[in-house]
């Protein structure tokens, strides 16, 4: 009896520890697939970012290389031993003015076969960088003063004198230049740089006669910058213009009024702008480098209201084919041109008649002026006068003509200016100051770079990234 006892206990033994191993067993085996199954999903969670990313990469190439109406919206992901592991969706939303892309959104979701319920999102936004990049983008050789202040990119394809304070690169596609005597070099100062060749002065390609700016910030040679490239297509801008005369396309004056000297356009807060005749103008001695002395007619001595008009938020630009002055407090993205497009003999000039503001700061407004040859502040001027926008001279310059006597005390300006020839709105004799602002500063407006009024120009055809993030 006593050894059947013991053999059932140790029988009975075995049954409970042999029954207890098993469900340990269990749980351990049970534990151990559940962390391979959730460390499979984390994997998952991994590959599916990665997939995403791949969207946006081939959307990106779809984009850059201008087959977009080629691309799929869905497309399977392989490894890189060729095995499809997942597919990625993308759905892609355009930002558009007057038929320009201006920038994209795209959303990219990327998942895996093997978790499909397993999705991340990424969205991008895509733009390009336009002139709006640059505080200024000259074509020509340029003297910036000592009283100048520039925050913001500053390019010629001339040789530079910078003697004012710059926060930015200052960068020129000359190594050396002949510096003359309307750049100050008289005698050639030899001290900075410069030196005597033959009776020429030969400078750096940037170089600078004060403490005010930053050498360090001085770059040149580097790659001239093709002007040509930006030359915006006036007879496009005119011809989304054309079927709306006197709202959005002007006519040379003349058609509307035969004593008519030109348009003056004053922008309103409220999102409209007023039409003025100009039946008079007074004139000015004046000099230039261009013209020498002569009389310019910027002054307006007799004008009146032609009407009133609301801006098209869908495409704001206006086309003027005359001489055009120009003022006010600006609400959206707007584009003003100047152009004479009917006689190719002929070529207009933008006046900037008073001050250019914006109703808020944000980056919701925006204005670019495009002048077919020179943008210049008139005699008239305020004695502190603030611009705000992008202002393209496509032909000629952007500056004020000399005066005599005629001083102002500042000048203000947020955004770029675009040259082709030499930009200057001050003027002196010897160490004299005998026409123009005294103090002059210039920002670059960063809300213009990648979305500017329409019509801007842009500086390179790739889209880039300007925000990144995952989504939920």
């Amino acid at each position: 009896m006593s050894k059947k006892l013991s053999k059932g206990i140790i029988t009975t033994y075995a049954l409970v520890f042999g029954a207890i191993f098993l469900i340990l067993f269990a749980g351990f085996l049970g534990f151990v697939l559940l962390q391979l199954k959730q460390t499979a999903q984390k994997v998952a969670w991994n590959e599916s970012l990665h997939i995403a990313e791949a969207g946006i990469d081939y959307w990106r190439w779809c984009l850059n290389n201008n087959i977009e109406d080629q691309c799929e919206t869905e497309k399977e992901y392989t490894d890189p031993e060729g095995r499809p592991i997942g597919r990625f969706s993308l759905e892609i939303t355009s930002q558009t003015s007057c038929g320009q892309t201006i920038s994209k959104t795209i959303v990219s979701t990327g998942w895996t076969y093997r978790f499909p319920n397993i999705k991340r999102q990424i969205e991008v936004l895509y733009g390009r960088r336009s002139v709006g990049k640059y505080a200024y983008l000259i074509n020509d050789n340029v003297w910036a003063g000592s009283d100048r202040e520039i925050r913001g990119l500053y390019h010629s394809n001339g040789g530079i004198r910078m003697d004012g304070e710059n926060q930015s690169l200052v960068t020129s596609a000359q190594e050396e230049w002949i510096c003359t005597d309307s750049f100050g070099c008289n005698p050639c100062p030899t001290a900075d740089g410069c030196h005597l060749d033959g009776t020429d002065c030969v400078c750096p390609g940037v170089f600078t006669t004060t403490g005010n700016s930053n050498p360090d910030l001085f770059d040149f040679p580097v790659p001239s910058f093709d002007f040509d490239g930006i030359t915006v297509d006036l007879a496009q801008i005119k011809s989304i213009t054309q079927p709306y005369p006197q709202q959005y396309y002007w006519p040379p004056v003349t058609d509307i009024d035969s004593d008519g000297k030109g348009y003056h356009i004053k922008f309103k807060n409220d999102g409209t702008f007023e039409v003025w005749i100009i039946t008079d103008l007074q004139g000015t001695w004046a000099y230039s480098l261009e013209e020498g002395w002569h009389f310019d007619y910027f002054v307006i001595s007799d004008e009146y209201l032609y009407g009133s008009y609301s801006i098209d938020p869908d495409c704001s630009v206006i086309f003027v084919e005359d001489d055009l002055w120009v003022e006010g407090e600006v609400k959206g993205k707007v584009t003003i041109v100047s152009a004479d497009l009917i006689n190719p003999a002929q070529d207009t000039d933008v006046v900037l008649s008073g001050n250019i503001n914006y109703t808020t700061l944000d980056g919701s407004d925006g204005f670019s002026v495009i002048g077919q040859r020179n943008v210049l502040i008139p005699p008239d001027s305020p004695d502190n006068m603030e611009l705000r926008g992008i202002f393209i001279a496509q032909k000629g310059r952007f500056g004020r003509n000399h005066y005599p006597w005629n001083i102002k005390s500042k000048l203000e300006i947020y955004g770029s200016i675009v040259s082709n020839g030499r930009v200057g709105t001050k003027w002196s004799s010897g160490s004299v100051i005998v026409s123009g602002y005294l103090k002059r500063e210039n920002y670059f407006d960063s809300h213009l770079v990648y979305f500017p009024p329409p019509f801007v120009p842009y500086v390179e055809s790739d889209f880039k990234i300007l925000n990144w993030q995952e989504v939920e």
